[in-house]
């Protein structure tokens, strides 16, 4: 993937920003390009959300059954090799819940609601499917993901530089030899790290479990950089 942004051109001495560590200035004009690339690599984790709500006419038993049911989930969640520090409790909500009377026009109190989310790593991609299915068996209400990464990206962001760099010369390149001069030379180098677009969640009710293992394709993710590049125009 490919992501330009149009050049500037100018004459002036170029400064380098506080967090470069070497200065150059130029007594010619200058380029400046943005070039972003980026890598499909096969993600290596997935993270998937697990949530257990529940209710009651008291705060004190809505909270004790969902620490019930959620203490179930999590117990099976390491039942199934999935350790400690991949599992990360997301969120504990609790709040008042009412109905609208529409007789008297008023709000009417039912009880209280009390949610509870874990967040779940798994390094084994292939288990998607039978960890989302275990985690409803265990109680949870509701699921969320999968949201797929790598690990280690360092190879592909690598990958992705390279090709930028060089897609970047080949640009100020092309603006030089228009303008009338003949070569480049590099002033200075500025990078950030793509970000991957969002992944499409997956949400699952627990009434929509059946006896079937939930198939899950993880596909590929991006990962990538882009670079900015000022380039001096020779001749």
């Amino acid at each position: 993937m490919k992501h330009y942004v149009l050049p500037a051109l100018a004459s002036a001495a170029l400064a380098m920003p506080a967090e470069a560590q070497v200065q150059v200035t130029s007594s010619g004009p200058v380029v400046e390009l943005t070039v972003s690339e980026s890598v499909q690599v096969a993600p290596d984790i997935a993270t998937v959300s697990a949530g257990v709500t529940t209710q009651a006419p008291t705060a004190s038993e809505a909270m004790r059954a969902n620490a019930q049911t959620m203490t179930a989930v999590v117990a099976r969640i390491k039942q199934l090799g999935i350790p400690e520090r991949d599992i990360q409790t997301t969120g504990i909500n609790l709040g008042q819940q009412f109905d609208f009377d529409r007789d008297t026009q008023r709000q009417v109190f039912r009880g209280f609601q009390v949610s509870n989310r874990v967040s779940v790593k798994l390094r084994d991609v292939a288990r998607t499917g039978e960890v989302l299915d275990a985690l409803v068996a265990a109680g949870a209400t509701d699921i969320g993901g999968p949201d797929f990464s790598v690990d280690d990206d360092t190879a592909a962001r690598a990958q992705a530089r390279q090709t930028a760099m060089a897609t970047a010369r080949t640009l100020a390149l092309d603006y030089a030899r228009g303008a009338g001069f003949a070569d480049v030379r590099l002033l200075q180098v500025r990078e950030g790290i793509s970000q991957q677009p969002p992944m499409p969640m997956f949400r699952m009710q627990a009434q929509d479990v059946s006896a079937a293992s939930t198939p899950v394709q993880p596909g590929m993710v991006q990962s990538g950089v882009s670079v900015t590049v000022t380039y001096e125009l020779t001749r």
